[in-house]
């Protein structure tokens, strides 16, 4: 799965309407919030960093809630804007997803090893394993 990573409220205008996960490096108003849900109808969820996760409006959680669209909190580590627009969630992480359901681990036990061992976010790991079923 690809994660497009928006650096500016600008870059907006340019997103394909196939979008299905945005990373928002800047503090998105409610306008910029309308602007992607319009400009991408399958968008799945929006993932921010922290800090900006908590200054989001009630308002624009609940639209975003109505449009089952969800917020996700956390950082794209190590990922450079210059050299690709996409941030990859790998096949490795789907087959250990597998892997571990094949171990019969609950999806809270495999969300605690993954992210202890591999460093992904809390959010966007709930949100796989939510999604992979």
């Amino acid at each position: 799965m690809k994660i497009r990573v928006v650096s500016t409220k600008e870059e907006i205008d340019s997103l394909k309407a196939n979008e299905q996960i945005i990373h928002l490096t800047f503090r998105p108003s409610n306008t910029d919030i309308l602007a992607i849900v319009t400009k991408c109808p399958r968008v799945k969820a929006l993932h921010v960093p922290p800090s900006y996760k908590k200054t989001i409006s009630k308002s624009a959680e609940m639209f975003l809630e109505m449009k089952d669209i969800t917020l996700l909190e956390g950082d794209v580590w190590g990922h450079r804007k210059d050299i690709n627009e996409y941030s990859e969630i790998s096949q490795s992480i789907y087959d250990l997803i597998d892997q571990y359901r094949a171990e019969g681990l609950s999806d809270n036990e495999i969300e605690v090893r993954m992210n202890r061992d591999l460093r992904i976010g809390t959010d966007l790991l709930r949100f796989l394993l939510k999604n992979k079923k």
